[in-house]
Order: structure tokens, then C-alpha cells, then sequence
């Protein structure tokens, strides 16, 4: 009895994929070797090692982690290229239309002051108008504040306490 490489049965070797066997329904099994399984597992084991050597909250403490420190430009910002970069870039953009909507909403219903053009509108009245619209009114509010499209008093407005608070557009 010896070892014969070839097997007279056929069957494929572990480096050979078999072909997708056809069925009357046309319906067709996929068989996946091992090799190939393992193979793409130790590709995504070595990538992820590769990612967590440069991971600065990662536990594994090599020399080459870099740790942006304080005042760097890249302090607190996500690797360029990264998904995280993509998804905060998509958020940046999609809190952008909201804050433009909502100045369009306020120069609609709003109310010119004086000659000026300058337009005010009562929170209560936005609140019954753009509630409709988005449910994160006062968070949209805030943020067109810090980029001074619009001013209104106190740090936070609050349906039915604040509902005489007068809005001004400012752009």
C-alpha cells in the first residue's frame, strides 16, 4: 500500500475548488474549500494587526504608535482616508442643509422688523411650523447660533416656557 497523489475518485484537492453542482430548479450549491477560508481570515488578521499598531487606544504599546498631542493639527481627528473621516464629513453635510432649511423656513414665516430686511419669528411659532419638518429643532437653533446666522437670548430654548422668545435672522 502506498500514497497515490492522484485520487482515482475524482474529488477535487483542497487547493481546487470544486464547481457549483446544478440542480433540476437551477439552483447552485457554492462549496468553499478551507484553504480559502483560512486564508482570507489570516489576510483580515494580519490587516487588523496592522490597523492596531497604529491605533493609539489600542493595549498593544509599540514604539511606533503615534499619539497626536495638543495642538497638532491632527489633535482630534480621525485618520485621513478613514471611514470615520467619510462619516464625519456626511454628518457635517447633512447638519449644513438643516441649518440652511431652517433659515428658509424662518425667512418664510418670519416677520421683517424694520427696514433693514431683518426677519424675527417667535419660538413657538417656528416650533408648531418646523416641527413637521425635523424633531431637532433647538439643536439646529444652537448650531445656526454658533455660526451666526441666527441670535436669540438664554443657552436653550424650551417649548412653552420659551415660546415668546423672538428669533432674528441674521443672514
Amino acid at each position: 500500500m502506498g500514497t497515490n497523489s492522484q485520487s482515482p475518485t475524482g474529488m477535487g484537492t483542497e487547493d481546487n475548488v470544486l464547481a457549483p453542482a446544478q440542480f433540476s430548479d437551477d439552483t447552485a450549491v457554492c462549496i468553499v474549500s478551507v484553504k480559502g477560508l483560512k486564508e482570507n481570515w489570516q489576510k483580515w488578521s494580519n490587516e487588523h494587526q496592522e490597523y492596531q499598531k497604529h491605533n493609539p487606544f489600542s493595549h498593544d504599546t509599540r514604539p511606533s504608535v503615534v499619539v497626536p498631542l495638543r495642538g497638532q493639527d491632527d489633535y482630534g481627528r480621525p485618520l485621513q482616508g478613514s471611514m470615520t473621516e467619510q462619516r464625519g464629513k456626511d454628518a457635517h453635510t447633512h447638519i449644513s442643509r438643516e441649518v440652511q432649511e431652517l433659515c428658509e423656513v424662518i425667512r418664510n414665516i418670519g416677520e421683517p422688523r424694520d427696514k433693514d430686511g431683518v426677519v424675527t419669528v417667535e419660538f413657538g411659532k417656528l416650533f408648531e411650523r418646523y416641527v413637521t419638518i425635523s424633531n431637532k429643532l433647538v439643536g439646529i437653533l444652537l448650531r445656526a447660533r454658533k455660526q451666526r446666522l441666527v441670535e436669540f437670548e438664554g443657552e436653550m430654548l424650551w417649548q412653552g416656557q420659551d415660546d415668546h422668545v423672538v428669533i432674528t435672522l441674521l443672514q
